[in-house]
């Protein structure tokens, strides 16, 4: 992985940390507004994260194919951020 590796898992274990707060919450039987305000913020801090892992992998994997690839791995790489980009607009 291209991403800053230590900045990504900070994150996630962040972002689990989260997680484990709504279960407790939802185990407490917490407002739904407060569980659903903080099921926001983690759903944040998740899209957050992909879009730096995503713009890592365009910055590294992707620019490499492009400068030093084969045809064939260029038009792979090209067909991957379409799918990517196609299910982040979904």
């Amino acid at each position: 992985m291209v991403a800053d590796h230590d900045k990504i898992a900070r994150l996630l274990k962040t972002a689990r940390g989260q997680i484990d707060g709504i279960m407790k919450m939802v185990d407490e039987d917490r407002y739904c507004i407060d569980i659903s305000t903080q099921l926001m913020a983690t759903q944040s801090l998740i899209a957050r994260i992909n879009a730096d892992v995503l713009k890592a992998h365009v910055e590294g994997c992707v620019r490499s194919a492009l400068q030093d690839g084969s045809e064939e791995q260029k038009a792979q790489k090209l067909d991957e951020i379409g799918r990517v980009i196609e299910k982040l607009t979904k």
